[in-house]
């Protein structure tokens, strides 16, 4: 999932007392040129000061002193995330017990994760339920937490989904109601909604953080232009490729999603699909097919390669695979989904890989991989 903030039009120049007949008088279109600025500075961080025209990713990381956990900035906000978040996508609701929910949780609390995401429309809303009562059964500070869902798909009404203001409103709402919360830390977008004008998102979001319901919003699976983006081995082009410029310039930060490829990465498909896996339920016959393809085969096939790395790394391919994406400096959190416990401790344990993420290895990742997106200096070249 890729993260950036909304900013209200308070950022475009007020005219100072006096100047509003001049300035009609002088251009007729002031106020369409205010609207297409305001839709052009839509996706940079709310309340985060003025644009400044480059900005670059020298926040500090810090390291948790107990845990090992290490903290970023979420893009250019000043909201401390842990490096590793955990997701309730296909698990919560769904694929596993509300009791494994609570060992899964508690363990990545206990290990320093405070990012925790989930959607509105995830087992049609169960997952917010089950999230909120765990939440509320261990007594955790809120302000310990980062806690962030997603709005798009919130019913089968034509008025229970997309992104217009009705929806976003009664759709956050909904949302808080089934966590028991007051409050999220981030309200995402859940995909872009090209049935309703950017500039109404943009003050709906504004308006529910301004209510109090949010404190910052993002967006999901929007495209570079619009401003989720999944990242791993064999998925790099849109975050090394497509969004470079906008980490630098307005300092989008990026929350990525299945650094595992849906378990692809993990190896256990490498003879077939398991029974238990997630590609052997209905939902996922496309994860099934493409595991089963030519093109899924020659993947396999270069996860052997990379376990060599991971075997010279003394980690797990698993471990390896989350640690590179984190080598990226436009990632502020790599999103977890795990099924279970020693699942979950596994993956937490990229942290300890980081440090071993040299350039050296990162070049010989690229070299087995062959996949590396061409820069915009190579094409100059």
């Amino acid at each position: 999932m890729q993260v950036s903030f909304a900013c209200t039009d308070h950022g475009l120049k007020a005219p100072r007392n006096g100047e509003h007949s001049k300035q009609n008088a002088a251009s007729p279109n002031t106020a369409s040129k205010a609207r297409a600025r305001f839709r052009t500075v839509a996706l940079i961080a709310r309340s985060l000061g003025s644009f400044s025209h480059r900005y670059h990713h020298n926040l500090k990381e810090s390291t948790a002193k107990l845990t090992g956990m290490k903290y970023r900035n979420l893009g250019k906000s000043g909201l401390r995330v842990s490096c590793l978040g955990l997701g309730t996508w296909v698990t919560f609701g769904g694929q596993i017990s509300d009791e494994v929910a609570e060992q899964l949780m508690t363990i990545a609390y206990e290990s320093g994760v405070n990012l925790f995401d989930t959607a509105e429309v995830y087992a049609g809303g169960k997952a917010e339920i089950i999230l909120g009562n765990i939440i509320k059964k261990k007594c955790w500070r809120r302000s310990s937490l980062v806690i962030t869902t997603k709005l798009y798909w919130g019913g089968k009404a034509e008025t229970e989904r997309g992104l217009n203001r009705k929806h976003i409103i009664e759709g956050l709402k909904g949302s808080l109601q089934r966590m028991q919360l007051e409050y999220v830390d981030v309200v995402f977008a859940n995909r872009p909604d090209s049935n309703t004008p950017m500039e109404e998102i943009v003050r709906s979001m504004t308006h529910v953080i301004n209510l109090g319901m949010s404190m910052y919003w993002g967006t999901s699976r929007w495209s570079a232009m619009e401003i989720m983006a999944e990242y791993h081995f064999f998925q790099r082009d849109k975050v090394e490729t497509q969004l470079p410029e906008l980490y630098h310039k307005i300092g989008v930060g990026v929350v990525s999603w299945s650094p595992l490829a849906c378990g692809i990465i993990t190896g256990k498909y490498e003879n077939g699909v398991p029974e238990s896996s997630r590609a052997s339920m209905k939902p996922y016959q496309w994860l099934r097919e493409k595991i089963m393809s030519e093109d899924g085969r020659k993947q396999q096939a270069k996860l052997k390669e990379l376990t060599h790395i991971a075997e010279k790394l003394g980690c797990t391919l698993p471990q390896l695979a989350i640690a590179w994406c984190l080598r990226n400096e436009g990632v502020s959190s790599v999103l977890l989904g795990s099924s279970n416990p020693r699942q979950l401790t596994e993956n937490l344990g990229a942290i300890q890989v980081i440090p071993k993420m040299t350039a050296g290895i990162a070049s010989e990742v690229d070299h087995m991989l062959g996949n590396r997106p061409r820069s915009k200096k190579d094409y100059h070249h």
